[in-house]
């Protein structure tokens, strides 16, 4: 019997894990879910646009965990046989023995090639950088020189490590650094990166970067660094559900609400009844109705800042003005159909159309504002309404609520993106078919200003008997897909075993980059 309540505010990855879990792993708990948009999947979420969908970034599953793997493969088995675009052409991908088909099941989870590259210099870099002449060539013997002395110094003198900028120059040097990271980070972040954390490089970074995959490319031909100091390659491959990420966070939502658990959208989270000690509920509005609900449990996923500030008067103030200050990143997307794209494909690859086989393509131009740019038929073709003729495509900014950027009009938004494609020669105006822009807040938890002192925080809503927070924005931590729901999963091990919630910060702290193999 469930006489226990457990309220988790988010039904993002982290939130939807949680509550999964306390289905599978206890049977005296129920998961009551408040998710405040009409949707679930959080940041995670695909948003589906006239007949096509699109990612809120890409979110590639894949995962060091075992028990995130095999959490996948339970909610959306791998494909048994190819999807429909690998068929076409005739690209070899590898199966599960006994899994679904693609094209006559909709629960099913795809295996894609992963390719990503760097676009720079108006020319395309592979990423990791591979050894081929084009490289070189991309570069110039100039460069590629200067490249290598300078990291050379850096083996020798470090600066001392106040700033991410430092941290990035003692690893690859002045010039891979003002190549590759130093306006790319500030375009990210809106900061330079002389005034962030150097905790983003090291849980982000951790042992393979941009830079890195550079830094191979550039060093080995000089004999400049041994075959043990390499790094192993990056993934090749990576799951991803026929519809988009989305579909993942869907399906496990019905399995939630098929074993009994609960899950309200359209319900703000406005603030609780806090006694300084213990939550003893959340109060809400579930479609402009306040409610309030009470649980034995409080398990939060929503940005630390708006977590704080809803507990209330019992707060005390150095940990709210914290709080209130802590920096965020707000995001920005603007998909297009087309009836073609600028970007022949020059690998080995064949692509519907020959259309060039990235998933998503950093653009590291200084004269262009947007980030990023995913080509979604790469990711599914069953994501693109005429995958066979047509492509949809998106731009990703990086801004802050309320800035210029953010309040453009839709209209305004997606003519700037068509600019911006037009000036890198990659669309014309004419061969958009359909347009979206889509805005998210507090996207990305940032590491800079009172970020300094945020253990303050974290040591305060800690210390709360009953709250439990995971995630990316519950924790204020840059964590992977994988790391959200990680959390999610060891909250439910925490309290079933009575164990030190300081568990759940531990999350995503190894030392290794995420998507290189083992």
């Amino acid at each position: 019997m469930r006489d226990k309540i457990a309220v988790i505010i988010g039904a993002g990855p982290a939130g939807l894990s949680a509550a999964y879990n306390f289905l599978t792993k206890t049977d005296d708990i129920l998961p009551v879910v408040l998710e405040e948009l009409d949707c679930v999947g959080g940041i995670s979420r695909t948003v589906h646009h006239n007949g096509n969908g699109i990612d809120l970034g890409g979110h590639r599953l894949f995962s060091k965990n075992q028990e995130i793997l095999d959490f996948w493969e339970e909610i959306l088995p791998l494909q048994g046989k190819p999807p429909i675009d690998d068929k076409i052409l005739g690209r070899k991908i590898t199966v599960s023995e006994n899994g679904p088909d693609p094209d006559e099941t909709d629960r099913v989870m795809l295996k894609r090639k992963r390719v990503s590259r760097i676009y720079y210099l108006r020319k395309f870099f592979d990423y990791p950088i591979s050894l081929k002449a084009s490289t070189i060539l991309n570069m110039g013997l100039g460069r590629t020189f200067r490249a290598g002395i300078s990291y050379i110094k850096s083996c020798f003198v470090k600066r001392e490590e106040k700033s991410l900028e430092d941290f990035m120059i003692n690893r690859f040097g002045t010039v891979l650094y003002k190549m590759f990271f130093e306006k790319y980070t500030q375009k990210v972040w809106g900061l330079h990166p002389r005034d962030i954390s150097k905790e983003w490089g090291e849980q982000r970074i951790k042992g393979l970067s941009l830079s890195k995959a550079v830094l191979n490319a550039i060093l080995s031909p000089l004999k400049l660094i041994s075959a043990k100091q390499k790094e192993t390659s990056l993934i090749e491959e990576y799951f991803y559900p026929k519809y988009g990420c989305g579909q993942l966070w869907d399906f496990m939502a019905d399995e939630i609400r098929r074993m009994g658990g609960e899950i309200h959208l359209n319900t703000k989270v406005t603030g609780f009844d806090f006694d300084g000690e213990n939550i003893r509920a959340v109060i809400a509005l579930e479609d402009g109705i306040k409610r309030s609900f009470r649980g034995n449990y409080y398990v939060s996923s929503m940005p630390v800042k708006d977590l704080v500030c809803a507990l209330g008067d019992k707060v005390p103030q150095n940990v709210k003005n914290i709080a209130n200050a802590l920096p965020y990143r707000d995001y920005m997307l603007v998909g297009y159909y087309c009836n073609k794209i600028n970007l022949k494909n020059n690998t080995k690859i064949p692509t519907i159309n020959n259309i060039c086989p990235d998933s998503w393509i950093y653009i590291q131009e200084d004269d262009i504002v947007a980030g990023r740019l995913q080509i979604m038929n790469n990711w599914s073709p069953y994501l693109v309404k005429d995958f066979k003729n047509k492509v949809f495509i998106s731009l990703e900014y990086f801004c802050n609520e309320d800035d210029e950027m953010w309040n453009l009009s839709d209209d305004e938004m997606i003519n700037f993106g068509i600019s911006e494609l037009e000036k890198l020669n990659i669309l014309t105006k004419e061969n958009v078919i359909d347009s979206v822009r889509v805005r998210v807040k507090k996207a990305y938890p940032a590491y800079f200003g009172v970020y300094k002192d945020f253990d303050i925080v974290k040591n305060y809503i800690t210390n709360i008997s009953n709250l439990y927070c995971i995630g990316r924005n519950g924790q204020h931590k840059y964590n992977n897909m994988d790391h959200s729901m990680l959390s999610g999963i060891e909250t439910v091990n925490v309290i079933k075993g009575n164990l030190d919630k300081n568990i759940l910060w531990a999350v995503n702290t190894e030392k290794e980059y995420h998507e290189v193999k083992s």
